[in-house]
């Protein structure tokens, strides 16, 4: 997208929308100021919350980070939950997350967290609101995790994670004249680099690729040297669906089409392409909704993993948290 590409720069265009960026900078300077004077309220629950975000604007791969994250804390033995707005769904209440969910009800990437961990998951408007309402219901939770809400004041937090993908911060200004959603540096807990090449020094990385074996409707799985036998149809309603084709080329895979579509694009009413005799593999966030309209799709997961140190810090937060039920 041309404003996408204008974001990587301090070209023509960047500079015609900087005013522009100075407003925006100045009303969050001010919501963030009436959270601090207490005239708008953050809410708190009895249990430690970990907020994973950007601040930058678009997808730098959070949900991997968090769907790593819950599974830490399951590996450790703790019950952790999850709260997220669900981004691009055709609800507005606050519900629960459950298996027979329909994704446009509560979201795509809510509905893969809670497919691929198994946690428990809330959404709702405001996280804060979600929070609640997952303890409620699942009240042995002993640390809940937000996907996303850095800059969503109302839900009180005790460690953030700020992630990057390999953009970084872009030109360094502002939304529209920059992708940042608020200033960088800012303070936060923990940075973690999602990309292949962290684009500046400090904080933590992890490593990136695709699983082994893609996975049916059905559960069934098929291995990836088996699935790359022949060309393939590949779709992503991604952020960045280039980067899921570029991985899939990287496996061996020849593309016969790539369809690239909308973050969060709903199917709703989408014809697949007349290519017949080649199958369709899309990332496995787009699974959830796609299997209804093409059962026969494939899966690939993408395979996460940050790096020890990013765990062991984590780990090293909860710890010192004053009456953590995680220490």
């Amino acid at each position: 997208m041309p404003l996408q590409r204008a974001w990587l720069h301090r070209g023509a265009l960047a500079c015609l929308l900087w005013p522009l960026s100075m407003l925006y900078a100045a009303l969050f300077a001010l919501r963030r100021w009436l959270y601090r004077r207490g005239w708008l309220q953050t809410g708190h629950v009895p249990v430690p919350v970990i907020v994973i975000g950007n601040v930058i604007a678009g997808g730098a791969g959070k949900t991997p980070v968090v769907m790593a994250v819950v599974r830490h804390l399951q590996a450790r033995g703790l019950r952790a939950g999850v709260v997220s707005r669900g981004y691009g769904r055709r609800t507005d209440d606050c519900r629960e997350v459950l298996g027979e969910s329909d994704p446009q009800d509560v979201g795509d990437e809510p509905a893969l967290i809670h497919r691929a961990t198994g946690a428990p998951v809330f959404v709702a408007r405001r996280r804060i609101d979600a929070a609640r309402a997952l303890l409620a219901r699942h009240p042995a939770v002993q640390v809940i995790v937000s996907d996303d809400g850095l800059q969503h004041l109302a839900l009180g937090r005790d460690i953030e994670v700020c992630v990057f993908d390999d953009r970084g911060v872009g030109n360094g200004w502002r939304l529209p004249a920059g992708p940042l959603r608020e200033r960088w540096p800012r303070r936060c807990d923990l940075v973690l680099h999602s990309g292949a090449h962290p684009a500046f020094e400090g904080g933590y990385t992890a490593t990136r690729g695709l699983a082994d074996d893609a996975v049916a409707s059905d559960g069934q799985r098929v291995p990836l040297d088996v699935l790359a036998a022949k060309p393939v149809i590949a779709l992503a309603a991604i952020a960045r669906p280039q980067a899921f084709f570029d991985m899939l080329r990287a496996r061996g895979f020849v593309l016969a089409q790539t369809i690239a579509l909308p973050d969060h694009f709903d199917f709703a009413g989408w014809q697949r392409p007349a290519a017949p005799g080649y199958p369709l593999v899309c990332t496995e966030k787009d699974a959830v909704k796609l299997w209804r309209q093409a059962p026969d799709a494939l899966a690939v997961p993408l395979r996460f993993a940050p790096e020890p140190g990013f765990f062991a810090a984590l780990d090293a937060k909860l710890s010192s948290l004053d009456g953590s039920q995680a220490a």
